[in-house]
């Protein structure tokens, strides 16, 4: 008698749902659902079999949780259930979705509930449901074009409003909402990598991807790699400039209300190069093992020496060698440790004498003094730049009401895009002309270390720094004999200028400070 009781006991399944995962995990909306319907269920004495949860948005009709709760009462068809909801808007938040999934609980063969509201099969019930999920619908798209202006409109006050991007967090701030602000140390990588690629440090993209995968702080993808189109993102992305924009919505570029990494100045640099430059991916695994490859030429015939691992009886052994068919050290090797020792100490001997040292110190003091005061005057000049960009801007915006032809259009506004972008850039010379961003003591510092001791920086024995001390100090390739070692180079201006190589006693200037020991 009590195992026929209990099989004739209606069994129910409870149906929740919110719209998103972030009301999932920060509030109770889910629990408090299932708690009502829980207390419903045992209010009419069902038997509640299992809950099905979903935090998607009410417009879709195939959810997880649904399509699992459909497959369960479809498999139990025998013994109906009855699927049971919080309100209607939680089944569907569009007309359209709520019939379809209506039809589908029915095909399944159950029968739908809910606290709220009594669902029948006749005209006013099913006209009372439409109305309901009519409602339930024009509450989402009210809310959705809501928030849709809120944010355009937030954006054009110069906040960003959309995720915030590598390098960047979002923090509350008084009077402002959420911010973005430095994500350290993460944003000083991407102002680094930024800046390196501006100035000509970093040559390719993949010279980028390398510098950021080597900062274990820096994201990646589950295979431990930055992959090449987020790299790509960095480097177009005008928010690092502390501008923002958005061509979908038409908000055009403007001041950001946060701090940007890099100077837009500098944006510019970068997106000249990567319109200028094609992107060629180097060959990871032989440029690691061989930081000269593409810097050091035969010295017989210049043709630049390649470099492989050669495998002998029982291990690999690296090698540079000459490919040149016709030259006389054609695929001669040359054993890796003595080319590059020979670089090293050729680097060591670069000693620039203490009298040219203090000399160019004494120089770079005079001329920062002159910068200094020049980019003060040089702000009118900046200023009446800015008024004709103006002017012509207006002149073009004149030009579009009258043009016809779709193309002329396109050229004016692609033309006016141009002068906004460089009026942004004279705004911002002129909010710093004569405000410089670092001391002469911190500015020089870096660049004084280097030329006292070039060979510091090879030592880190990172590739984008051997590459970067091959091109600050020679003008061009390093040519090399077999048996005999590099020729006489052509280094750049600035160790010709403190004297070339110097031997003797000359010292290297000391890398605690500009100025030279007293005893």
């Amino acid at each position: 008698m009590e195992e026929y009781m209990t099989t004739n006991v209606q069994k129910a399944v409870i149906y929740c749902r919110v719209s998103n995962k972030t009301q999932t995990t920060r509030g109770d909306g889910l629990g408090s659902q299932e708690t009502r319907c829980r207390e419903y269920a045992k209010y009419k004495g069902y038997e509640v079999e299992k809950v099905f949860t979903d935090d998607v948005s009410g417009s879709l009709i195939k959810r997880p949780g649904m399509q699992a709760m459909l497959a369960h009462m479809s498999k139990h068809r025998k013994n109906p259930r009855v699927a049971i909801i919080d309100d209607i808007s939680r089944l569907a938040r569009g007309l359209d979705a709520h019939l379809q999934l209506r039809g589908a609980i029915a095909k399944a063969g159950a029968t739908l509930e809910s606290p709220s509201i009594e669902f029948g099969d006749d005209s006013d019930s099913v006209l009372v449901e439409n109305l309901l999920a009519s409602v339930s619908q024009h509450q989402r798209q009210k809310n959705s074009e809501q928030t849709l202006n809120r944010m355009q409109s937030r954006l054009k006050n110069g906040y960003w409003v959309f995720q915030a991007p590598v390098g960047y967090r979002y923090q509350k701030t008084s009077g402002q909402g959420k911010i973005l602000v430095r994500d350290e140390p993460i944003a000083s990588i991407i102002q680094e990598a930024l800046e390196g690629y501006a100035c000509g440090r970093f040559q390719l993209q993949v010279e980028v991807k390398r510098f950021l995968e080597s900062f274990p702080d820096y994201p990646k993808n589950r295979k431990g790699v930055v992959v090449n189109q987020r790299v790509t993102d960095l480097l177009t992305k005008v928010l690092y400039a502390g501008y923002v924009e958005s061509n979908d919505w038409g908000v055009n570029l403007r001041p950001g209300r946060h701090e940007g990494l890099i100077s837009l100045e500098t944006y510019k640099k970068i997106q000249e190069r990567l319109n200028g430059n094609a992107y060629a991916p180097a060959r990871k695994d032989i440029n690691l093992d061989f930081p000269l490859r593409g810097f050091v030429s035969c010295g017989e015939c210049g043709h630049n020496l390649t470099a492989a691992w050669s495998k002998g009886n029982t291990a690999k052994h690296p090698y540079y060698m000459c490919f040149k068919k016709g030259c006389s050290s054609y695929r001669k090797s040359i054993r890796r440790d003595v080319i590059e020792g020979e670089f090293e100490q050729f680097l060591l001997s670069l000693k620039p004498t203490k009298e040219l040292f203090n000399l160019a110190l004494a120089m770079f003091k005079e001329l920062w003094g002159y910068r200094l005061e020049f980019q003060k005057n040089h702000s009118k000049s900046l200023q009446l730049d800015m008024a004709k960009s103006e002017k012509k801007i207006e002149q073009l915006l004149d030009r579009i009401v009258d043009a016809e032809s779709t193309s002329v259009v396109s050229a004016y506004e692609k033309r006016i895009g141009e002068l906004q972008l460089e009026k942004q850039i004279m705004q911002e010379k002129v909010a710093n002309c004569g405000r410089p961003l670092r001391d002469f003591d911190e500015s020089f510092r870096t660049s004084m270390d280097f030329l006292a001791n070039p060979h510091q920086l090879w030592a880190t024995g990172r590739m984008e720094d051997r590459h970067a001390v091959m091109k600050l100090t020679f003008t061009d390739k390093l040519g090399y004999i077999r048996g005999e070692g590099f020729r006489t180079p052509e280094t750049t201006l600035p160790f010709k200028a403190l004297g070339g190589f110097c031997g003797g006693e000359n010292k290297m200037a000391r890398p605690g400070g500009f100025e030279p020991p007293t005893s």
